[in-house]
């Protein structure tokens, strides 16, 4: 259906908001409480609430509880074969947001902003955009070339493990991205059937990998071990931010992504220059700048060269009449 510019731009303001003071809040959570929570279990809880916000969206938009029984019987409990094809992407986005959490255990919410736009040459594997994915990359290797440091961080980190999960991140992100866009564009079936669908397979992924990554230290701590005010609103930034992404796949274009992409890297590199001391460098600079301009350069439409325009159609016509 044909959504408003209005619209649109509301998404994406909310979306960068949402992207920038994630990065930094989850960034806090990790290197300033004392007593690190479970971040399985956040990935977690953070599904089971994404289910329950598109449960409760469905029932507005089908307007009535028979009806929104129905939907659910047709579409999700009746359709195990929709629900095996959406697996797939809330595993590899299960994987994705695990990642998160550990290379923002290690490296600055500004560098991980910067860094994790490698997700775009993931997704351009089959386009021709290499320039500004060339570009792009440089734009990262400057930035990890002399990290900017952070003086007001005192706990012990390892920067390439924190490359390293970015790296898994970018992977699954490019791959998840694809393919749950074309299940989208693919069907007329609603936005938050789809979104109903990968939470179920996702609360499923995500309580496996709290039992087999912490299962024995939650079971002795217990669940919501240290969870503060500040751990829930990351979970809450993470829930919000899962269903505008869905809504941002759907209804924008590359350019205006890119947009948003390029000032959640702005806003985070300010509030990571308030909060935790994060000195600029050179390097990091252009880097950064780098990877603003190849962001809005993917986003550029592309020029199809393969089909023959009107006008030189009909000129040649005229040329070949003439003779």
């Amino acid at each position: 259906e044909n959504v408003s510019l209005l619209f649109k731009l509301y998404c994406l303001t909310v979306m960068t908001l949402v992207a920038a003071t994630y990065t930094v809040a989850l960034r806090y959570t990790r290197t300033v409480e004392t007593e690190l929570y479970f971040s399985t279990t956040a990935v977690c809880i953070t599904e089971v609430i994404k289910l329950f916000l598109s449960v409760g969206i469905l029932a507005k938009e089908t307007g009535s509880l028979a009806r929104l029984i129905t939907s659910l019987k047709e579409n999700v409990f009746g359709s195990p074969t929709e629900l095996l094809k959406l697996s797939v992407p809330s595993l590899v986005y299960a994987l994705q947001n695990n990642m998160a959490f550990v290379a923002l255990s290690n490296l600055d919410a500004a560098v991980y902003q910067v860094t994790y736009q490698l997700k775009i040459p993931c997704t351009a594997l089959c386009t021709l955009q290499w320039f500004s994915v060339f570009m792009l990359c440089g734009g990262v290797t400057l930035v990890q070339w002399k990290p900017a440091q952070a003086t007001k961080v005192q706990v012990e980190q390892n920067p390439w493990l924190g490359f390293g999960a970015i790296a898994v991140a970018v992977l699954c992100s490019g791959f998840a991205g694809v393919y749950f866009e074309k299940v989208l564009k693919s069907s007329d079936t609603s936005l938050w059937v789809r979104n109903i669908q990968m939470y179920l397979s996702g609360i499923v992924v995500t309580l496996f990998g709290v039992y087999m990554s912490d299962g024995a230290q939650v079971l002795e701590k217990g669940f919501f071990y240290g969870y503060t005010h500040y751990v829930w609103f990351v979970i809450f930034l993470a829930s919000v931010g899962g269903l505008y992404t869905s809504v941002v796949v759907k209804y924008t274009d590359n350019i205006m992504k890119g947009f948003s992409a390029a000032a959640a890297i702005v806003l985070s590199t300010v509030a990571s220059v308030i909060l935790f001391g994060l000195q600029i460098t050179i390097t990091f600079s252009l880097g950064a700048l780098l990877v603003c301009v190849s962001i809005y350069l993917y986003g550029l439409p592309r020029q199809d060269t393969t089909k023959i325009q009107p006008s030189e159609t009909k000129s040649s016509k005229e040329r070949l009449a003439t003779v």
